[in-house]
């Protein structure tokens, strides 16, 4: 029989497989991870997991709201999709960690998982480069894998590249350290090319945040050297790389629209400031209770006619910020459990170098959430918990191990 972190090891190749190509194939391997870590493990001892735990109530506020929620439909699609909170982070804390070689192995399958979406993606731009570069002047990016979600897959390659980072002390084979040295370079290209807002901005959070680190662990000058290189990469990636000088000329131009007032909702970041008006405005008048996880979407429905009647119905959002989204389909209480339950792991932070790859990480999706409404969708839902988890994981083991943490940066 497979030993349990080698069935783990599996599924995690078939979640990121299914990331880029299948939902249903996303939610079989995910589920079989999910037993495979509690399957030995007594019912008794779940509640030990406080984080899990308080993942369980705030869920079971948003189940609760089917009494008030009219659009039981939407109310069904909502809290399956919030499934994986139930079962991960629980999974999560009952599974071995991996040897180096198991390490090398996700590290190099993932790798090549992700640069086939990346060729995918690529190979868009090189059949008709002149059609898909001029697409970027209207705020049109590359086809992508992830269901065309450009956002969350451009958010999987930069946590990974992260969790490459951190691992690459640990990954003992010459030629994996290889593959996945080339890969992260392709990445980091890449995200350049595609240009979407959320990568680029994780991808220079990451590098001024590692710089900062660097440099308080008495390596100055390469801590600076990768600060500096920031602003320096970015300048010549928009001069140089055409969607990338695009992508930046179109936000330049939705902003002077904003200050024109543009009211058209035709461009994306304004419209999302509508719907944070909108529902806060929702919020206000439902402030205990919400508006129910069903009807989330037909009430904003109603607030658009109502307070911006010219904003096309295409056009229409939900709140692009998930606190504001629980607390518009549950309350402003569950908002609250929501909140405790996205800060409770900071608590267990340590000065050491596993807690400050697991913060970055975590500060990263705390911006995510912020301005997308993450967990309302299945990709949202696994980005966010597998790569917060798998570097929460090594954080957590980091306190009890009693192997001395790797002193290269």
């Amino acid at each position: 029989m497979l030993a349990k972190s080698n069935i783990a090891l599996i599924c995690i190749l078939g979640c990121m497989l299914g990331l880029l190509i299948s939902p249903f194939i996303l939610s079989v391997f995910t589920f079989l991870y999910g037993v495979n870590a509690i399957r030995d493990v007594s019912i008794k001892q779940w509640p030990r997991n406080k984080w899990w735990v308080l993942g369980m109530v705030w869920i079971a506020c948003y189940a609760l709201t089917w009494f008030w929620s009219e659009n039981k439909h939407h109310w069904g699609g909502e809290v399956q999709i919030l499934l994986p909170v139930m079962l991960l982070p629980l999974a999560y804390s009952y599974m071995p960690s991996f040897s180096a070689r198991q390490l090398s192995i996700m590290n190099a399958g993932v790798s090549l998982i992700l640069l086939g979406g990346i060729s995918y993606s690529l190979s868009f731009l090189a059949r008709d480069p002149e059609h898909y570069i001029l697409q970027y002047g209207v705020s049109h990016l590359l086809p992508t894998p992830c269901e065309q979600d450009h956002i969350r897959f451009s958010l999987a390659i930069v946590l990974f590249f992260i969790w490459c980072v951190y691992s690459w002390p640990r990954m003992d084979d010459k030629r994996v350290k290889w593959i996945v040295g080339v890969s992260m370079s392709i990445m980091v290209i890449y995200i350049h090319i595609l240009a979407a807002k959320v990568g680029l901005v994780a991808l220079y959070l990451f590098a001024i945040c590692w710089g900062i680190y660097i440099t308080v662990a008495r390596r100055r000058l390469a801590g600076l050297l990768i600060i500096v290189a920031v602003p320096v990469i970015l300048t010549l990636g928009i001069k140089y790389i055409p969607t990338l000088k695009l992508r930046q000329q179109y936000m330049h131009y939705t902003f002077l629209m904003l200050m024109r007032n543009d009211k058209s909702g035709n461009y994306g970041d304004i419209n999302r400031m509508y719907s944070y008006m909108i529902a806060s405005r929702l919020i206000a008048q439902h402030p205990l209770t919400g508006v129910g996880a069903g009807d989330i979407m037909d009430e904003m429905k109603r607030g658009y006619a109502q307070w911006h009647p010219q904003v096309v119905e295409s056009s229409i959002l939900i709140p692009h910020n998930q606190f504001l989204v629980v607390a518009l389909g549950c309350g402003i209480p569950v908002m609250l459990l929501f909140m405790g339950w996205v800060f409770m792991p900071l608590f267990w932070l340590k000065k050491n170098r596993q807690s400050f790859f697991f913060f970055v990480v975590w500060l990263i999706l705390f911006f995510e959430l912020m301005i997308e409404p993450v967990l309302e969708i299945q990709n949202g839902v696994f980005v966010y918990l597998f790569f917060l988890l798998l570097q929460l994981q090594e954080m957590r083991k980091g306190e009890t191990s009693a192997e001395p943490v790797p002193k290269r940066v």
